[in-house]
């Protein structure tokens, strides 16, 4: 097999693990029975608009809405309204967004059913200041986490303890209408209450555990937001408290069911699933990936080749450059750099929603000769790593992974074939 045929392998992995996760697919199956009331959808993330546009497809009665994606991801839908706003850092429009989200859910009654469509990016889609915290404030945070390196699940417990519309608040909005949450997880471990932050899902972390994390982590936070957190009004809504009590929350798309739709996919080779919820440093878990391939490829242990390892999870990038690439590139290019020269190991690290950090790759390719390739472009592969350019070097090469957005969100996907 050439490198161009298990690149092509290797992305029809990619494509049965986000058909596993297709609004299409896995919606149909949660829908809930029609109130005697209104409907109302609401929703946030970078699959929530494919989400509604299907939703809406299949629910036989009248229903109004409203929607927020990143910008690029919209669709059309014709009763619910699709907004897009910034990703990962909030903008105006994510302000505007959560304003409207909240007005949609205001003054329902008992009879009433509001649909909770949610994906990962919820979070920076939906800003929603607490008290006299502003949207400046608010991206000072959202920056301060990003560069962080704190796991995904500790990012969200902040961010929830500091808005309006996070942690349980939009549930506890739309009360005493019944909430029903749709969720695609992002989220290791698949915790309802920490994709997108829980904006109709409360969570147990309390803002005692956010501030915690700001220590543990050394996260630079403005003054007025480390003060509001001190406070007692920082507190969320907790899980058991009645507003939640007639609400359901079902998770539809994950990590785990995609990898396992990949893994059903490699019809003509052993294939393994190391984690669906890997996190820590993407550098280093790309190492350790490059280690484990070696070892494979070497010694044929732990696994005999020819096998495939695959992977899930969300990585994070502790920022010390400059350099553009997010954090499967990054994982990309110290995987790389671990296999330099060893001939037979194909591997492609990509986000599902195809969007990886800033830039419009999904992600990248990488081989025993990635580095070689690189250096004989001129660049020094090492020190890019060091300073957060992964793009810079996959895209010297070509090896730039693009498929466009995806409609949905399962986070981190890792596939490394050995021949």
């Amino acid at each position: 097999m050439n490198t161009v045929d298990r690149r092509a392998f290797l992305t029809g992995l990619f494509d049965a693990a986000v058909s596993a996760a297709d609004p299409e697919k896995v919606l149909p199956r949660y829908l809930p029975d029609r109130p005697p009331g209104r409907t109302v959808v609401v929703g946030a993330g970078k699959g929530s608009a494919q989400m509604a546009q299907v939703f809406e497809q299949l629910w036989d009665g009248p229903l109004t809405g409203v929607v927020v994606t990143r910008y690029g991801f919209g669709v059309p839908c014709e009763r619910i309204e699709i907004l897009e706003a910034s990703h990962p850092v909030p903008d105006d429009n994510g302000l505007r967004a959560a304003a409207k989200i909240r007005k949609a859910v205001s003054g329902l009654t008992s009879n009433d059913l509001v649909v909770a469509l949610i994906s990962g990016g919820g979070s920076a889609l939906l800003p929603a200041p607490a008290a006299n915290l502003t949207l400046e404030d608010e991206i000072a945070v959202n920056k301060a986490l990003l560069a962080s390196g704190a796991p995904i699940s500790l990012m969200n417990a902040i961010r929830k303890h500091m808005s309006t519309i996070k942690g349980g608040r939009l549930a506890a909005l739309a009360s005493p209408a019944r909430v029903v949450s749709l969720v695609v997880s992002d989220i290791p471990g698949d915790n309802p209450a920490d994709v997108a932050s829980g904006p109709t899902v409360p969570g147990k972390s309390t803002r005692n555990d956010a501030l915690a994390a700001i220590d543990r982590y050394r996260i630079p936070m403005p003054p007025e937001a480390l003060a509001w957190l001190r406070s007692t009004g920082a507190d969320a809504p907790r899980p058991d408290d009645a507003v939640f009590a007639r609400n359901e929350v079902h998770v539809i798309a994950s990590a785990g069911t995609s990898l396992a739709a990949a893994a059903s996919a490699c019809s003509d080779i052993e294939c393994v699933i190391l984690s669906d919820a890997i996190e820590g440093e993407a550098r280093e878990a790309g190492g350790f990936h490059g280690a484990l391939a070696r070892e494979v490829a070497l010694r044929q242990q732990p696994f005999a080749k020819p096998v495939v390892m695959l992977s899930g999870g969300e990585t994070t990038v502790t920022l010390r450059g400059n350099g553009k690439g997010g954090r499967n590139s990054e994982f990309l290019l110290a995987f790389a750099l671990a296999i330099d020269g060893l001939d037979g190991i194909t591997a492609l690290a990509a986000d599902t929603d195809g969007i990886d950090g800033s830039e419009t790759n999904a992600g990248a390719f990488a081989d025993g000769g990635s580095i070689a390739r690189m250096r004989e472009a001129g660049l020094d592969p090492a020190k890019l790593l060091a300073g957060n350019d992964a793009w810079s070097a996959f895209h010297a090469v070509g090896d730039l992974f693009e498929p466009g957005p995806t409609g949905t969100n399962v986070n981190d996907f890792r596939a490394i074939r050995i021949e």
